[in-house]
């Protein structure tokens, strides 16, 4: 892969490890102590035991809009500023990610929440004890239903659910992967249009960049993705964004940066230092359009999402289309940062893979819902390094939303909300 590393004020003052604004971070008091109180002592950040074990580091990501961050922060040298070296690596599948997470070819991946729980769960392939170690956005995904079915009159959720009544045939859905948020906001909104997923419909796994290519010869009548794929296939005149998932859940949960346990064990420091560094980028993402313009162009480029910048400049924005005419501003676009709201890894957000996992038999029992998600998302680790970065954290790990459906998900009783959809199982 070709060096994309910008040249700009951050990349040549990226300060090293020893450098006067390491040692400024390192003072930042009460704060910079927690942090460091976590590696078990204090003192120069790159020197003895706090030095990153590992300065080498494979993050795998799939050609979306939202492997941003971690692809921005080695493209600025935000990696270097923390005592490491992240290798952005391409990958073609969700399950080639998986796969490589689990075997150790992979030290970090850029990955979907649900797969993240399904490979902890031994529902999403070999079973392994896995970390989500921060959130990476909210939002910024869509369901795309085929030019052929809107010009039908098939345009969202209920016109779908008459047209499929009406006209009797095998219906195809895509998804990204069987236990992701993907395939679950094809299930959520199929099922919220009276339509069920599993009885109703043929559900597929496609991996995203092969989305467009799919629906143009006809292979699917609709897919839920990550952008840019969505607006591809508005351009390419085969598609229309029926809804977009923060229309079915605002500020949902999306792709987080996740490895094993097992290396969060064996590499503290190094855990650490990504972290930081791929926290750095999405404040960065956030800082402003000018910088969201810049991201658009670098990954757009072939080593990364390998399209034209246009498909991704826009959405980012929050300017979206649906393919027929209508244009809206959206607040509620793709965020990495906001404010550090992006970031914290919720524990009632894993809760809910884990619901609609039940939910639609992918695991046959209740399992321990909060416990797990312990076990999983690492509450503590983000805090101190978010303490360190003087990256303010909410007091509570769980919070309470409305989907598109009215009904109101606050991780309270996960056994009841998961029994308590009609459509089901």
């Amino acid at each position: 892969m070709n060096d994309h590393r910008a040249t700009t004020p951050e990349t040549a003052a990226a300060p090293t490890a020893d450098s006067a604004s390491r040692r400024d971070f390192i003072k930042k008091g009460a704060a910079a102590a927690t942090f460091f109180s976590t590696l078990g002592h204090s003192g120069v950040w790159a020197a003895g035991s706090d030095a990153p074990e590992k300065t080498e580091v494979k993050i795998g990501f799939i050609p979306l809009t939202d492997c941003a961050s971690v692809v921005m922060a080695s493209v600025l040298g935000f990696d270097k500023k923390y005592g490491v070296t992240i290798v952005p690596t391409k990958e073609a599948s969700w399950a080639g990610v998986r796969d490589k997470l689990v075997n150790g070819e992979l030290d970090f991946a850029h990955v979907l929440y649900g797969l993240v729980y399904g490979v902890h769960m031994g529902t999403a392939g070999p079973k392994k004890d896995m970390a989500v170690l921060m959130s990476l956005n909210n939002n910024g995904q869509a369901i795309t239903l085929s030019k052929a079915l809107a010009d039908k009159g098939a345009v969202d959720g209920p016109s779908l659910a008459r047209f499929m009544a009406a006209n009797k045939r095998e219906y195809t859905f895509a998804g990204t992967f069987p236990t992701g948020t993907h395939a679950m906001w094809m299930h959520y909104w199929l099922a919220a249009a009276g339509i069920n997923p599993l009885s109703g419909a043929k559900l597929i796994t496609v991996p995203p960049p092969q989305m467009v290519a799919n629906m143009r010869v006809g292979n699917m009548d609709g897919f839920c993705v990550g952008e840019p794929w969505n607006h591809r296939a508005i351009m390419d005149g085969i598609g229309i964004t029926a809804n977009t998932t923060q229309d079915l859940w605002k500020d949902h949960p999306e792709k987080v940066l996740g490895t094993t346990a097992e290396f969060t064990k064996k590499y503290p420091n190094t855990t650490r230092a990504v972290m930081m560094a791929v926290l750095e980028a999405s404040k960065w993402i956030d800082a402003g359009l000018q910088n969201k313009l810049k991201m658009a162009e670098t990954v757009a480029q072939k080593a990364y999402i390998n399209t034209g910048v246009d498909a991704i400049n826009q959405r980012i924005l929050g300017r979206y289309q649906n393919g027929m005419g209508k244009t809206w501003d959206d607040p509620n676009h793709m965020k990495f940062f906001n404010d550090g709201k992006v970031n914290f890894p919720y524990l009632s957000d894993g809760m809910w893979f884990l619901t609609q996992h039940k939910r639609w038999g992918l695991i046959k029992s209740h399992p321990d819902y909060l416990g797990i998600a312990k076990q999983i998302n690492q509450i503590e680790l983000y805090k101190s390094v978010a303490g360190a970065m003087g990256i303010s954290v909410p007091k509570d790990p769980m919070r309470s939303s409305k989907l598109m459906d009215g009904v109101v998900w606050d991780g309270k009783d996960p056994a009841k909300y998961a029994d308590g959809f009609a459509i089901k199982a």
